[in-house]
């Protein structure tokens, strides 16, 4: 999604609370009450009232040449809790200025700093002493996540912050080996290639996977030997503030509208690379032969994980006409017991959306999918009275000419197809005009291998969904773009290739 503004601006330059506590309550057994399924009594939120988390905002300006200051406007922005619609804490708002500045330090720390010309060596091991320390404030970092998110604190916690741990390990270990090649040529040369920083990378990070997409993105840069400079989304500026800040102790992605301004604007100025990870209204496809409990519970999570608000959400659930009546009714009761709540809360499998302009445009999409003659099968309003959760909602009966199943809703709301075949199913699937992942239930292995091969898109997941690891590449196809994140691949976006040749005079060989 489009940020309107240029908040959380970070650029650096290089110079070398117990876990129980961090919200009122701690994590006693009290955690889970009050937690009821959206069918019965949806206002249990609002009657107990959110948890109050008692970690301290401390790192609300923009970081530019390693310390924190004011935007040169003066202008801050709120950054809200989407849990009450309540201001967390004000945020500097960068502008032209800012953002010049900023550059302008990165492209010194760069020509003229340490960090590019340290060894890579070292470097590893400032990246390592980094993940060291993410690991060392997991708490704190989670629960700023889960305020200015509204992701389940359980998900930031056990999961996406140790990954972001892990992946700067991965990069550590890439640092020292990253080399060219000597070239066989024609003629008595000698030739080698080498793989050179490319100078100042400029990085968006989206709101759904705010420290997350920070490692995918920062981590691969920095071990290339890269100076950064960062926009985080003005929805969720906090937890990548707190993160650049444990970088003094040691010394883009977005929607496909977005890319598409960042390209054009890269081609006007001076042709710089750009890397897009976009959009994606990926298939999951339940084919005749599939357990339909797992396949139904796998489903559910590829679409309804993080409130829906993941890029490669299975969001077209494609079944098989001999089981879909099935699917249908366990998918709608599954949706119907999903935990809806609090995400401080144990035990909460879905929080709210990240703000009010996402909240309201979901729920613009359930009344069109409504309209449209989609069948509404659950959920489909709003969740309590306060905040902006939505409840999980499941339509049936859905054609490829509504708005449901070609755009991306970014939301908890699941469409579900019919198909015959395999051959039509392909069609339909890649008719898409994104192609960033796609997920495949099947007990059939020239099944799988079939659709693996014909389904255009970057990453496909036979009977499992969105499987991330620091050396799996990530990126998509058409409208969601090109690059690919994490792994071997993504150090190439922070690279550039230099031939160096040499005569030889007399050579014993070439």
């Amino acid at each position: 999604m489009a940020a309107r503004r240029i908040s959380g601006l970070l650029s650096r330059s290089f110079t070398s609370a117990s876990a129980s506590a961090l919200f009122s309550g701690g994590r006693s057994s009290n955690l889970g009450r009050g937690i009821s399924r959206y069918s019965t009594t949806a206002a249990a939120t609002a009657a107990e009232g959110p948890i109050v988390p008692s970690v301290a905002v401390n790192y609300t300006q923009l970081l530019i040449n390693g310390q924190f200051v004011d935007a040169a406007s003066g202008k801050t922005f709120p950054t809200y809790d989407p849990r009450t619609g309540e201001v967390i804490a004000h945020v500097a708002e960068g502008d032209v200025e800012d953002v010049n500045r900023a550059v302008s330090a990165a492209r010194k720390a760069f020509d003229d700093g340490p960090w590019p010309k340290m060894t890579a060596y070292e470097r590893a091991r400032i990246l390592l002493r980094f993940a060291d320390l993410i690991e060392k404030h997991n708490d704190e970092i989670a629960t700023l996540e889960t305020w200015d998110n509204g992701k389940p604190y359980e998900q930031a916690s056990k999961i996406e912050v140790p990954m972001v741990a892990r992946l700067f390990r991965y990069y550590a270990g890439w640092a020292d080996k990253i080399h060219g090649l000597v070239v066989p040529a024609d003629g008595q040369h000698h030739v080698q290639t080498l793989h050179e920083p490319i100078g100042v990378a400029g990085q968006i990070i989206p709101w759904n996977f705010p420290l997350l997409m920070f490692a995918w993105k920062v981590g691969p840069a920095l071990a290339c030997g890269n100076t950064v400079v960062i926009k985080t989304a003005e929805q969720t500026p906090l937890t990548a503030l707190y993160a650049a800040k444990l970088f003094h102790e040691l010394a883009f992605t977005g929607s496909t509208e977005t890319g598409k301004v960042v390209l054009e604007l890269a081609a006007r100025s001076n042709l710089k690379p750009v890397t897009l990870e976009l959009g994606g209204k990926s298939p999951f496809i339940v084919c005749e032969d599939a357990d339909i409990d797992q396949a139904v519970e796998l489903a559910h999570f590829a679409l309804f994980f993080n409130q829906g608000q993941c890029c490669c959400a299975g969001s077209r659930t494609y079944v098989h006409e001999r089981v879909y009546d099935e699917f249908i009714e366990k998918a709608k009761a599954r949706a119907v017991r999903r935990l809806v709540g609090d995400p401080f809360k144990g035990g909460v499998e879905q929080g709210p959306q990240v703000d009010s302009e996402q909240f309201e445009k979901i729920l613009r999409y359930i009344r069109s999918g409504i309209e449209s003659g989609a069948k509404l099968e659950a959920g489909g309003e709003r969740f309590g009275t306060k905040g902006y959760y939505i409840q999980p909602t499941v339509f049936s009966n859905v054609t490829e000419e509504m708005l449901i199943a070609k755009e991306e809703i970014f939301g908890p709301v699941q469409s579900i197809l019919k198909f015959k075949d395999l051959n039509e199913v392909i069609h339909r699937a890649n008719s898409s005009q994104y192609g960033l992942a796609a997920g495949v239930f099947t007990q059939s292995i020239d099944t799988a291998n079939i659709l693996t091969r014909a389904l255009r898109v970057g990453s496909v997941w036979i009977n499992c969904f969105d499987i991330f690891d620091a050396a799996i590449p990530f990126g998509g196809y058409k409208m969601s773009g090109h690059g690919r994140e994490k792994g071997i691949y993504s150090l190439s976006n922070y690279l550039q290739v230099k031939a160096v040749v040499t005569p030889l005079k007399n050579p014993a060989w070439l």
